[in-house]
């Protein structure tokens, strides 16, 4: 904090002043203005004293709301400041520090406080709006006083309380829906069997099985097929879709693998994931998000729980990339089934990628792949070989690069 002069103009004028009426008071031999000399001196020391003693603070406690920041969202914050004062104070200013991974507006006029002993709790209530520029973990404060005496002679300037950490969370972009519903894009509510007594609806009969309850015997089943049968039912499985998020070193640049915040390459890679999970638990999807080498970076998300995806995103703030390459392995990941909806997000792409990636299209029946910085020479590869993707720039719209990408499946789909 910048060592401030203690006397406002006012009072430098006040001193000035005295200086000069001692002056005046040696040349000609006027006693009063010795006297007046002294009476300024003593009215700025007392002023400056004031300001020095008898003032408590209790505590300085802030709020967020929301309580998570957002890469380009605003959020309001609470100060409250605890003050107490034997003597009353002069209305001042405040400013609140912002690291550098927040911008706003952070200060004002500090309100005057009156005297202490005559009760009364103290508080002070400020308040500003905060937007978060960088993805990470940040601090606001600590706050910055400068008040004055009530004679507006003397000034000073002092710290309150400590800092807060504050989570600023990647952007969630609202993306377009998906070109079919879950089911023709290979989620379909499909029928599972599992015993009775573990789900849903409709029961169903099938043939007996060694250590089958006989409790569960379908007599009339039993007895229309000749054969003894017993009760299952049929369960709705909840259409499933993965996100992968390729955090590999080389895909993005070196400073990625520092801390949050510092590629714009990454950052754009990261929000343009967490706002492919945002849509498809929107639509109805079990939702997994996962690196490239197979690593879960999330618990799965059940469909339409949006505020487990505002959770994750929270999660993502201190992000980084990872030493490997393991892009080539995603294709493996999902060999030998058929799933539904896969989003693949990744960087800069070589001609390796784009075979070992060829083959995963036709294991799913929406592969979607977004590059940040990728060159359009590997998209075209990919489109050829049944993905629905689309580069961007890491300034890019993240929307309308996955709109790109999904207008082409659902040309693909029809």
């Amino acid at each position: 904090m910048r060592r401030l002069w203690p006397l406002t103009a006012r009072g430098t004028g006040a001193g000035a002043l005295a200086v000069l009426a001692f002056l005046v008071a040696h040349e000609a031999g006027v006693g009063e203005l010795m006297y007046f000399g002294v009476l300024l001196l003593v009215v700025i020391a007392g002023s400056v004293v004031s300001l020095f003693t008898a003032r408590r603070t209790e505590a300085v406690t802030r709020s967020l709301v929301p309580d998570v920041a957002a890469v380009g969202r605003e959020s309001t914050v609470r100060v409250r400041a605890g003050m107490r004062s034997a003597l009353p104070t002069a209305p001042g200013t405040w400013e609140d520090t912002l690291s550098p991974g927040l911008s706003g507006r952070a200060r004002g006029i500090f309100p005057a406080l009156g005297s202490g002993l005559r009760g009364g709790d103290g508080s002070v209530e400020l308040g500003y709006t905060v937007l978060g520029r960088a993805r990470g973990i940040h601090s606001l404060g600590p706050l910055v006083v400068t008040a004055t005496d009530p004679f507006g002679l003397a000034r000073r300037r002092f710290s309150l309380g400590g800092r807060t950490r504050v989570t600023v969370a990647p952007a969630i972009v609202e993306l377009s829906t998906l070109p079919t519903a879950p089911g023709e894009a290979g989620g379909m509510l499909q029928a599972t069997t599992a015993q009775l007594g573990q789900g849903a609806d409709n029961l169903v009969a099938r043939p007996y099985a060694p250590g089958d309850s006989m409790r569960r015997i379908h007599w009339r089943a039993t007895a229309h097929r000749d054969t003894l049968m017993v009760r299952q039912e049929e369960q709705e499985a909840t259409p499933e879709a993965s996100v992968v998020l390729d955090r590999g070193v080389l895909r993005w640049g070196a400073d990625a693998v520092l801390a949050p915040g510092l590629d714009p390459a990454f950052e754009s890679g990261v929000s343009a994931a967490v706002s492919a999970v945002m849509q498809l638990v929107r639509e109805g999807y079990s939702v997994e998000l996962m690196d490239s080498d197979g690593a879960a970076l999330s618990d799965p998300l059940a469909g339409g729980e949006v505020f487990d995806v505002e959770a994750l995103a929270a999660q993502l703030a201190t992000l980084t990339t990872r030493k490997g390459d393991d892009l080539g392995r995603v294709a493996g990941l999902f060999a030998g089934v058929l799933t539904g909806p896969v989003v693949v997000v990744t960087g800069r792409l070589s001609a390796g990628d784009t075979e070992a990636l060829a083959p995963l299209a036709h294991h799913s029946a929406l592969p979607v792949l977004l590059g940040v910085g990728a060159a359009s020479d590997a998209v075209d590869r990919l489109r050829m070989a049944g993905w629905c993707a689309a580069s961007l720039t890491p300034d890019a719209d993240i929307a309308a690069a996955w709109e790109q990408a999904i207008d082409r499946g659902a040309a693909r789909v029809r």
